[in-house]
């Protein structure tokens, strides 16, 4: 029997705090990612920290994404369709250090966070489904 694409990939959405990239994220968060990789050019980014809006506006993003991006909202902009890869390029010209600004998708410090991951990540233990509660 052959299954529900919707009813598969929404499986993907009962994982506590991980957001799983699917095609369908990648056509909602096109721009963002695309605005997210012009930062990869001194110019551009030059141009960026002139004038956030500015430049935020040169760019086909929803309302919804682009305050998000004012807000460093990275777990917003996830949901939005945001890559983290392409997302970092915002928190390098930031100067932010990935697991800094990873950190800021928790509810921990990044000292917190940096010694989490230092043990070895974040425990399977009550992250495995939303649904099932472990």
């Amino acid at each position: 029997m052959k299954q529900d694409i919707h009813e598969y990939l929404a499986a993907f959405e009962d994982i506590p705090g991980t957001r799983v990239y699917t095609a369908a994220r990648a056509r909602q968060g096109y721009w963002l990612n695309q605005f997210a990789m012009s930062l990869m050019k001194a110019a551009n980014r030059d141009r960026w920290k002139a004038d956030e809006r500015a430049y935020l506006d040169q760019w086909q993003l929803t309302d919804a994404q682009k305050q998000a991006v004012l807000d460093r909202d990275y777990n917003r902009m996830l949901d939005l369709g945001g890559n983290i890869y392409f997302l970092s390029k915002i928190f390098s010209t930031d100067g932010i250090p990935f697991a800094e600004a990873c950190s800021t998708m928790t509810d921990m410090t990044f000292p917190e966070y940096r010694q989490m991951m230092l043990d070895g990540g974040r425990s399977p233990e009550g992250n495995r489904s939303i649904k099932g509660g472990y």
